[in-house]
């Protein structure tokens, strides 16, 4: 059994089932331990009900796209600066294992789409992982960055701009990705998540929940294909301290694309639960690979905002329901269209 499983399993063994069952409690606001900017977006997320005039946007895949082609390398060193370039709040990256054991970056399960290799991420060690030069999709442009480790794009981010943890591997392996972050005293830099749909999976997630520790920032992701009931909605912040709900609002009928009212996840009583929570309610609307566009924002996804010229049907619309963090593959203009509107406010580092 992988290391983090152990750990999780040990740690939940010595709490007693009335600890289990009880509402998990944040710790007070701890220290910084990082500098600058990523200081006061960590602040900014842990805090939601006093920035609900504060739209953060995040960067899906560290930033690879504009006007819908990819332009840099996904999950790459370059995207990560040029997010930071932007005022990004955060970078999604997608962390995998080597078969060796060390946690790198890829979405993918296999090498080819992004990479100059062939052959599955987990068949090969880090070593051999490191002679693989990042391509940018499409082009097959090589670029002279190859696969790195968790570790070094945490580094590379660190005090400027936070990371997302999107985890294709076993949910136990928080555990690990945390342990990291406490090791790198990065425990503010990062933003761990996980599905839950129903009572057993909640309390999965809560029992990561407290092997991870207070001071990391978790969250969990919310598809109204199962989760359609608002007290179901605030049991789940509330148990987790959840400083953000991901939301996933399923397109469903080719007949009606665009949803017209957010769905459950959106509805006045789930918006109420995340204030009562002090949780961000957070829409995705880059578009899946073979999926109709906006699968995962009810067909309000970026293709049309670009495509219409009415990013107010697509950002504006879930923005009136209440989302305070968009996922998106065009952050440069997103936050151009946000600040047109006055939903964004600077960071001021001089105080």
């Amino acid at each position: 059994m992988r290391l983090a499983v152990s750990i999780l399993a040990t740690l939940v063994g010595l709490l007693p089932q009335s600890a289990l069952n009880a509402p998990f409690q944040a710790a007070q606001p701890l220290a910084s331990h990082s500098s600058g900017r990523s200081a006061l977006i960590h602040q900014r997320l842990t805090d939601a009900n006093l920035w609900r005039d504060h739209v953060m946007v995040v960067a899906h895949r560290a930033g690879w796209k504009e006007n819908g082609v990819p332009v840099r390398a996904e999950n790459s060193f370059a995207a990560i600066d040029h997010a930071v370039e932007l005022g990004v709040e955060m970078v999604e990256m997608d962390v995998r294992r080597s078969r060796d054991g060390v946690l790198v970056v890829m979405h993918d399960a296999t090498l080819e789409r992004t990479t100059s290799c062939h052959g599955a991420v987990e068949d090969l060690s880090l070593a051999a992982l490191r002679t693989c030069r990042l391509v940018v999709e499409g082009q097959r442009r090589l670029t002279d960055e190859t696969v790195f480790t968790l570790e070094e794009a945490m580094l590379h981010a660190r005090g400027r701009i936070l990371i997302n943890i999107d985890n294709k591997l076993e949910p136990e392996a928080l555990v690990e990705v945390a342990e990291l972050a406490q090791r790198l005293e990065m425990t503010d830099g990062v933003l761990l998540k996980m599905a839950v749909w129903n009572a057993e999976r909640l309390q999965l997630a809560r029992d990561i929940r407290r092997a991870i520790g207070p001071e990391i920032a978790f969250m969990p992701i919310l598809a109204d294909d199962a989760v359609k009931e608002a007290d179901f909605i605030d049991r789940t912040e509330a148990s987790l301290s959840a400083p953000a709900a991901e939301l996933i609002h399923w397109y469903r009928d080719a007949a009606q694309p665009l949803t017209t009212d957010g769905g459950p996840l959106l509805s006045a009583r789930a918006r109420a639960a995340a204030i009562r929570n002090d949780t961000h309610l957070w829409v995705n609307t880059y578009p899946i690979t073979d999926r109709p566009e906006g699968m995962v924002a009810g067909g309000r996804g970026d293709y049309l905002a670009m495509a219409s010229g009415r990013a107010e049907d697509v950002y504006g619309f879930f923005i009136d329901r209440g989302v305070t963090i968009i996922q998106t593959d065009e952050p440069a203009a997103v936050i151009g269209w946000l600040d047109a509107q006055g939903l964004r406010r600077s960071y001021d580092l001089t105080n």
